[in-house]
């Protein structure tokens, strides 16, 4: 009688984390190779669990998993897995090593992706794509460059819209399916797509080209480049297309931003 081949490990991270019991949690992973998972890390609050110090946001991991776990409250997902092992994985896929825990405009830029993919993504659903851009975008929001920082908010923001399938082709006009000329200035809208504007405002052809050139080659460097000469524009534009494809006028850790901006000098938010 053959045996059973053992769960192959997975790449995750951990986009949300609740109390389960006294002792364990219930965990919302997002896995590259299996989409977005609720599991169950039994034992994890105890003071001397391995997974104590490991189940920690923008922490690269290796998990395995284990069969279903039995639901014992209403809060409980309806699919949950238990989680047998996580490990941290200890580096990104160019080989660098994990960034360190980020703080202040950082961690909330962080939770602000993280947010976006518990909205945006099903469960089951792989986007390794959109995982990979995710594992690259951590480490540049822990930078004193703030320009920087929104250009790879902006960039991942691209690549979630065009992995979720609701992103116009960038370099036509939606309505024509013409290319749009370079020097002319053009909106993004959620039901009309690409449009072209009479004056100031919106982005330029020549940005739309750009950004479409780099979502197509899934070059994430050149796609943050051709979003930081547009940054104030964009922000207002893809903040549109997320509220409308989201549902939802604010997301919280935006929300959370503007209550910071009211007391502290304004940064830039997510």
């Amino acid at each position: 009688m053959s045996r059973r081949a053992a769960p192959a490990a997975l790449a995750a991270y951990v986009l949300h984390r609740h109390d389960w019991s006294e002792s364990s949690l219930i965990l919302e992973l997002w896995t590259r190779e299996r989409g977005r998972i609720a599991a169950v890390a039994k034992g994890a609050k105890r003071p001397h669990s391995q997974l104590r110090s490991v189940l920690l946001p923008f922490q690269r991991l290796q998990i395995v998993l284990g069969g279903r776990a039995e639901r014992r409250d209403e809060a409980a997902p309806p699919e949950i897995h238990l989680l047998r092992s996580a490990e941290w994985a200890g580096a990104l896929p160019d080989g660098r090593g994990v960034a360190a825990m980020p703080s202040g405009a950082a961690l909330l830029a962080g939770f602000h992706l993280n947010e976006l993919l518990m909205r945006a993504l099903q469960r089951h659903d792989p986007h390794p794509r959109l995982f990979d851009a995710y594992a690259l975008t951590l480490p540049a929001l822990d930078r004193d460059d703030e320009a920087a920082t929104a250009a790879a908010l902006r960039a991942f923001e691209l690549v979630l819209l065009r992995e979720s399938g609701v992103l116009p082709e960038l370099g036509r006009v939606t309505q024509t399916q013409q290319p749009v000329e370079p020097r002319a200035r053009h909106g993004l809208h959620a039901e009309r797509g690409v449009t072209p504007i009479d004056g100031a405002g919106g982005l330029s052809g020549a940005t739309l080209h750009a950004l479409e050139a780099a979502l197509a080659a899934g070059d994430l460097a050149a796609l943050r480049q051709a979003c930081r000469g547009a940054l104030p524009a964009l922000r207002t534009l893809l903040r549109g297309l997320l509220h409308y494809h989201l549902d939802t006028s604010m997301l919280r850790t935006r929300a959370l931003m503007v209550e910071i901006q009211k007391l502290t000098e304004p940064s830039t938010p997510p």
